[in-house]
């Protein structure tokens, strides 16, 4: 029977729950996924009422089966370092010195961090190179209790820009040159430098979140009807004289340059931090991953600002697709589940990095989990001598009566046991009950989304939607950069690729109208009508 790993990645506004399928010589193959946008950013202490329905809601959709995950956390809540420790002294001497880096390098008491390290080579010194990774225990905990109030049992817990690392070098295998991997996600962009060996990793406080805030204030507008905008009609100016004709369009592409361009700083100073105190080499290609990475143009705009190749990361070149999986709805959901293709990876134990910070309450749970089975074997085979004693020896009735006490007791003890546990399982079933009314009201806001989702990722690449209204949505694209393909224009390549979206009416859709606009005919404008399910 082949083995299957459940990955979950927990972001800031979203969370990736993936079921992967390993097989012969370390194969793996993506049998089942689905995504959920979280009702409200996670802050201390609303984790199991903001997680557990957005991953029960993604349950109850993709009928996946709760058990036990690895999951990934955001960069931001862990503290990551490599430090260059001696072997001298033995085994012993090496783990003190390791817990002296935490202590010296960690912003906090050791005993309030969940910690693990490994050792990934050799310095140049021949030293060992020690890639050190901690978190606050009470931030872990949270996170897991409320993926347990889901029916789960997390058995891993990685970092998600290594479980990112981790999914490169499975597709991408180590050639010794440098690469950059850049995942933009909502709050935070997570860069990871890797280069053999070398690992260097930053979150830099620039992304999704901050393009809304933007938007927001340069056309005066709600943070949701922001996030709405660039959704709808955000796209990476390329600078230059050339602008947008349509104003709104031109301001917000313009917008997703500047903060962009901010950002772009920071990667070049991230990298030029990495070369001179790393002494590492200039990075040869730039990996884009991650929700806010699919702006139009995005991947031209880094190209031609740090000067070097940029490839959409897409871990699935390498790893399966089941039968089940939608092949259409993965070319645009790829990057968005790129972590839970490095914990896969992990689970299988081909992971370069293999880091576990799994708090310790539930290792302990898990040990105490593993010893009941021994202790109701002790109990049944010390009944088995009872009655034999009872058998063979009649005159000592005072001694088998004291024994047999012994033992009802112990065997009271455990059904006592039994009854907590049968509790907690009502309980559990109770929770869930509970949540389905709220998973519903969630499940009603996220219907549009998913509208938008199906559009954006049936355009061609520098199409972008100019209007919609109802059941009709007009995209544009400069005639001279988008370009149709095997004798089809390029509206009717958008139809087909629309027609196999999840919840929309195949034969609804349709070409209204096809128009040029702007001086000299330069932009091309398509109408097509939709009907969704």
């Amino acid at each position: 029977m082949a083995k299957k790993f459940l990955t979950l990645n927990i972001g800031a506004s979203t969370i990736e729950l993936a079921e992967y399928e390993a097989g012969s010589k370390g194969s793996l193959t993506l049998i089942n996924y689905g995504t959920a946008t979280l009702s409200a950013p996670l802050d201390g202490g609303n984790a199991e009422t903001i997680l557990a329905p957005a991953l029960l809601e993604i349950v109850r959709e993709r009928g996946i089966r709760p058990g036990r995950v690895a999951m990934s956390i955001a960069g931001q809540m862990a503290f990551q370092r490599f430090a260059a420790i001696p072997m001298a002294g033995g085994e012993e001497k090496f783990e003190q010195m390791v817990r002296y880096e935490i202590e010296q390098n960690i912003p906090f008491p050791i005993d309030e961090m969940v910690c693990d390290r490994q050792v990934v080579g050799d310095t140049e010194n021949g030293d060992k190179s020690v890639l050190v990774v901690a978190a606050k225990i009470d931030q872990v905990e949270e996170l897991t209790n409320a993926v347990a109030s889901a029916g789960f049992t997390p058995e891993l817990v990685d970092v998600a820009p290594l479980a990112l690392t981790n999914a490169v070098r499975h597709g991408h295998p180590d050639d010794g040159s440098c690469a950059v991997l850049l995942d933009i996600g909502a709050k935070t962009t997570s860069l990871v430098i890797v280069e053999g060996d070398k690992l260097y990793n930053r979150s830099i406080p620039v992304a999704g979140n901050a393009i809304s805030k933007e938007i927001a204030a340069a056309l005066g507008c709600t943070p949701e009807e922001a996030d709405q905008l660039k959704l709808e009609r955000g796209y990476v100016s390329l600078g230059g004289v050339t602008e947008d004709e349509d104003e709104v369009s031109d301001r917000i592409s313009k917008v997703c340059r500047a903060v962009l361009t901010r950002l772009n700083a920071e990667i070049s100073r991230s990298i030029n931090f990495y070369r001179s105190q790393q002494g590492g080499s200039a990075p040869s290609v730039l990996y884009l991953t991650g929700g806010s990475a699919l702006l139009p143009q995005i991947d031209t705009f880094f190209a031609e600002s740090l000067g070097i190749e940029v490839v959409f990361f897409n871990p699935f070149e390498t790893i399966g697709i089941g039968s089940k999986v939608d092949a259409s709805a993965l070319e645009a959901d790829g990057a968005v589940i790129a972590s839970t293709a490095g914990l896969a990876i992990h689970q299988a134990g081909l992971a370069k990095f293999a880091i576990n910070l799994l708090p310790p309450s539930l290792i302990e749970a898990r040990q105490e989990k593993a010893r009941i089975p021994y202790i109701i074997a002790a109990g049944l085979a010390l009944v088995g001598a009872l009655v034999l004693v009872m058998l063979g020896i009649n005159h000592e009735t005072e001694v088998v009566v004291a024994q047999r006490d012994a033992v009802q007791g112990k065997v009271e003890s455990l059904a006592n046991f039994d009854r907590k546990v049968k509790a907690a399982q009502d309980k559990l079933t109770a929770d869930i009950e509970e949540s389905e009314s709220l998973r519903k009201l969630l499940a009603s806001r996220s219907s549009a989304a998913q509208r938008v989702n199906a559009v954006r990722s049936s355009l061609v690449p520098g199409m972008w939607i100019e209007k919609w209204d109802e059941g009709r949505i007009s995209i544009r694209y400069w005639k001279d950069r988008v370009k149709s393909d095997g004798g089809k224009t390029v509206g009717e390549l958008v139809v087909d690729k629309l027609k196999g979206k999840p919840g929309v009416e195949r034969e609804s859709v349709r070409i209204a109208d096809m128009s040029m606009i702007g001086k000299d005919a330069q932009i091309a404008q398509v109408t097509i009508e939709v009907k969704f399910k």
